[in-house]
């Protein structure tokens, strides 16, 4: 990662000619290493359906935590958009999409795992918006155009820093829609609190995790937000914002900019209950 090596095939390549690389795997010079393939073969199949890869990055963070490098104090949310290997050409808009019509026995993996998750808050049940094209080989994918540029088939990677040592605690997988991105930083606080006893004093996001529901959630547990507020309350169309009418503590009510009071009911009901 930090060299750059993007693919298995390179890896093996470069263990195969670095001593460093050798020494760290503990190969001798005359030792054989491993085929690519292997790499691919367990990362989507051996390693797939178990919680290795998880248990290992578990592992990790307990012994940063172990040897003082990560306090759990101050943390620090982000995601980053992961393309994924699907194309436009082999996709359908929107209305044209029938998932009912998929049938499961016949499906790819990639398939079986887009119907295995439209419950999920992560994925399918993020957000009732359908998503303006749906890839057939990666349906899970999220078709956006958050990098203002070209739209493409995304996922995002949600990351939970601790900020003394730039410590990655925690990470999640969603679609690429800010709502399932808020939502995976709800599941990592909890799933740090339940793992390593992680209870943050303060947690820093920009303005995409300063909704109001989000902000009630962490004030609830005891977390400081350092988040700018997500307000759009602002009005484009000329007509007024809600920032531009005043309370009248002393009345119980708004009043509007040409000075009139905003009334909650415009008449008295003989039953107050249907107020």
């Amino acid at each position: 990662y930090c060299f750059g090596i993007r693919s298995e095939r390179r890896l093996c390549e470069e263990v195969h000619l670095n001593l460093a690389y050798r020494w760290f795997c503990r190969l001798d010079l005359s030792d054989p290493v491993p085929n690519h393939s292997t790499f691919s073969k367990n990362r989507h199949g051996r390693f797939r359906e178990s919680a290795l890869l998880r248990h290992l990055f578990e592992k990790t963070v307990a012994r940063c935590i172990a040897d003082g490098l990560v306090s759990g104090q101050r943390l620090a949310a982000d995601a980053s958009l992961i393309e994924a290997d699907a194309n436009k050409q082999n996709s359908t808009p929107k209305e044209d999409w029938d998932r009912s019509a998929i049938a499961p026995n016949n499906a790819s993996r990639a398939v079986k795992e887009y119907l295995d998750v439209l419950d999920d808050t992560a994925f399918g049940a993020a957000s009732k918006v359908e998503p303006k094209f749906t890839s057939h080989s990666d349906p899970a994918s999220q078709w956006t155009a958050a990098r203002k540029g070209p739209a493409f088939f995304s996922y995002s990677t949600n990351y939970l820093i601790d900020t003394d040592h730039s410590v990655i605690v925690d990470v999640e997988g969603t679609r690429s829609i800010r709502q399932a991105e808020v939502g995976s930083v709800r599941t990592m606080l909890e799933r740090i609190k339940d793992l390593h006893d992680i209870d943050p004093e303060r947690l820093i996001a920009d303005s995409a995790y300063g909704s109001g529901p989000m902000l009630g959630w962490l004030v609830d547990r005891n977390i400081n937000p350092h988040i700018p507020v997500l307000d759009k309350s602002g009005r484009t169309d000329g007509t007024w914002s809600r920032a531009d009418f005043e309370w009248d503590a002393e009345n119980n009510q708004y009043i509007c900019p040409e000075g009139e009071p905003l009334k909650q009911f415009r008449r008295n009901y003989s039953d107050p209950n249907r107020g």
